[in-house]
């Protein structure tokens, strides 16, 4: 293991999550990473880890199977538990282990299926800090690390853009690049659509371990309708009648996509200041090059669709502010904002609790004015003081105030 485990070193990109996993772990016993497949759980865990078990392995999983406090034993800490989810017992002993003697780095436990929201199989609440890892930002691909966007537009400390920065075009291509690591870093090409592609097979077939996983035909074709409707507010009935299914499979289909990692629904904002606000979660596919991969489209086919291009923007941007979110201070929650007759509506709305909000528009076009502004304007004069900032991100290079605390601001100030 240590020739490998030094190649990963070797080739590692640090993630946004590091910081927070290595503080976490010095003062809490145990931290579980949660995610998608393959966005680099278990890469990440290692660098964390004083030993392994890998429990999708059945020799590694036997002894846990048979008597999991006896294998939790005497191993190096911290001991990273990879795909716990296969062996569910091993929650358990780690309670009791942590009950036992309660120190800082203790366990590490990954997995890909949310299996410990069923409370008979969780154990690890008060006793664990849950980290989520999202596919790799851009900040990430170029080692560019520090504060999050949000921390600094409050901070009005954004910095002048590249040099260079993309055009619109640019920022499609990157977008439908993907995030996982693999696509992301070391594929191109056919091969890099043939990895996004196989990935949606797999996942729509169902998981490892569900004995009566969803019908393959629907579940893709349900999939496939929501990633057409990416960044949209559409309704269930839509989604229901595109993949031929009833309202409790299309329930229990968004559950299993959320709880893999594939899918992200932001939940409408309310306040009792603002009436007549439409209730229905505004819906994303969690990678935009997953998207794109779900739906057949190329950069030449959305550089020709204007709504493709729209949706695509929206659900990138999304991506890399959902995962910043992570490990931004404030704790954002993501939320939108839409009137029920459809005059007013925010496309991201971070919630800061007792801090204030911000709202943010995303605009696929280069030379945002006083009208793409005006949803924040407005949510602005509604909230007063509880409005601490709004930005219209687009995919042009100048960063200018388009009105009193909103300003437009490229996209590439994501990651500059």
């Amino acid at each position: 293991m240590q020739d490998w485990y030094s190649m990963i070193e070797a080739s590692y990109l640090t993630r946004l999550v590091d910081p927070w996993i290595a503080e976490v772990l010095a003062i809490a016993p145990a931290v579980m990473i949660t995610g998608a497949r393959a966005t680099g759980k278990t890469t990440t865990a290692l660098r964390h880890a004083a030993s392994v078990v890998s429990l999708d392995k059945d020799r590694e999983a036997a002894p846990f199977n048979a008597d999991p406090d006896a294998a939790l034993r005497n191993r190096p800490e911290p001991v990273l538990l990879d795909e716990w989810q296969e062996c569910p017992g091993v929650l358990g002993a780690v309670k009791r282990a942590i009950d036992g003697e309660r120190r800082p780095s203790r366990f590490i436990l990954t997995g890909s299926v949310r299996s410990d929201i069923d409370p008979a199989l969780w154990p690890g609440t008060g006793r664990m800090i849950r980290v989520a890892m999202h596919p790799l930002t851009v900040r990430e691909q170029l080692a560019r690390h520090g504060p999050t966007f949000l921390e600094r537009l409050l901070a009005e400390d954004l910095p002048v853009p590249e040099v260079d920065p993309p055009d619109l075009r640019g920022y499609a291509e990157i977008a439908l690049r993907s995030g996982f690591p693999e696509p992301a870093t070391m594929l191109q090409g056919r091969v890099r659509d043939g990895w996004l592609a196989s990935y949606i097979e797999q996942i729509t077939h169902g998981q490892p371990g569900q004995r009566n996983g969803p019908d393959f035909a629907r579940m893709n074709a349900f999939f496939r309708a929501y990633a057409v409707n990416s960044a949209g507010i559409v309704n269930d009935t839509t989604l229901d009648e595109a993949a031929g299914i009833n309202r409790r499979t299309s329930r229990s289909y968004v559950k299993l996509l959320t709880d893999i990692g594939v899918v992200a629904e932001l939940p409408a904002w309310s306040t009792n200041r603002l009436k007549r606000l439409t209730r229905g979660p505004k819906r994303y596919i969690a990678d935009a090059g997953l998207w794109g991969a779900a739906i057949g489209a190329d950069i030449d086919v959305v550089m020709n669709d204007g709504n493709l291009l729209g949706r695509l923007i929206d659900t990138f941007v999304t991506s890399q502010l959902r995962s910043e979110a992570v490990v931004d201070p404030t704790r954002p929650q993501y939320h939108h904002i839409r009137d029920r007759e459809g005059r007013h509506e925010v496309d991201l709305v971070a919630d800061l609790g007792a801090r204030g909000l911000v709202g943010i528009e995303v605009k696929a076009h280069s030379a945002p004015t006083a009208r793409d502004a005006r949803h924040l304007i407005w949510l602005r004069d509604q909230l007063g003081d509880q409005f601490k900032a709004g930005a219209v991100l687009h995919t042009g290079p100048a960063k200018f105030q388009l009105s009193d605390s909103v300003y437009a601001i490229p996209i590439c100030t994501l990651w500059s």
